[in-house]
């Protein structure tokens, strides 16, 4: 019991302290002028559009797999948009660096 309760909170500091790290790693990225810096951008360019390329991608094929029961749910455009059209303007139109 005691194994799972360091575990437990071993996790759950892991995890504060993370989000911790997010926060300071946000600030430095748009650091006082609130726009994104280079590293932002670079970050942005070559890691976070192909990772959401793909995603477009899989988001795509799941929604066409997923199509003849979204059709029998009546619920065609609330899928469109969460597999194709949320993941598509987050790669293609927001602007480059604002993660």
């Amino acid at each position: 019991m005691k194994m799972l309760q360091k575990y437990l909170f071993n996790m759950v500091l892991a995890i504060a302290m993370s989000g911790f790290m997010q926060i300071a790693a946000a600030n430095d990225m748009y650091g006082s002028s609130g726009e994104p810096s280079g590293e932002a951008m670079m970050a942005d360019g070559l890691l976070v559009r192909p990772v959401m390329l793909v995603g477009t991608a899989v988001g795509i094929v799941t929604f066409v797999a997923t199509l003849p029961f979204s059709i029998l749910g009546g619920n065609v455009d609330e899928a469109g948009k969460a597999l194709v059209v949320e993941p598509a303007e987050y790669t293609f139109v927001r602007p480059l660096g604002e993660l």
